[in-house]
């Protein structure tokens, strides 16, 4: 372990304690990858077929922490705080107004638990293996929707 000198203080004082992986911290709402259970979209916490799936996991792992996108409206979030209280979990609204994440829900513990497969995947909404969002082109939307009818 290297020896700290008064150059590592003063750094530490002045910006403050370094944070691990930043950038994923930054896309998880304060936490990193290796914990979370469950990562909602933003538009995902906006539908209300969600909120169920949400509270199975609640269940499922009660020393989970919420963590939810303060620079949502609160009408969306708030159907997620009364569950937690229901269940007796924790929650923390994360904003942050430097750094945007198309998140907008993540359960997760304080601890790594290295779950594979953390997104719950929507009819429309595909993500390829890295965990982004892969976007629907124009034309085949306009297709598929001619298709349905």
């Amino acid at each position: 372990m290297p020896k700290k000198n008064v150059d590592d203080y003063v750094q530490k004082g002045l910006y403050g304690v370094q944070d691990t992986k930043p950038e994923e911290r930054k896309q998880f709402l304060g936490t990193l990858r290796e914990r979370v259970v469950v990562a909602l979209t933003q538009s995902q916490v906006r539908k209300t077929g969600t909120v169920k799936e949400v509270e199975e996991l609640m269940k499922e792992n009660p020393k989970a922490r919420l963590y939810l996108n303060g620079n949502m409206n609160y009408t969306y979030l708030c159907d997620y705080m009364k569950l937690a209280d229901t269940h007796h979990i924790s929650y923390r609204m994360v904003t942050d107004k430097e750094n945007e994440t198309d998140l907008g829900l993540v359960l997760a513990y304080d601890t790594a638990i290295d779950k594979e497969h953390i997104y719950i995947e929507d009819k429309e909404e595909k993500r390829d293996s890295k965990g982004e969002e892969q976007k629907e082109s124009f034309f085949s939307a306009i297709w598929n929707a001619l298709n349905k009818k």
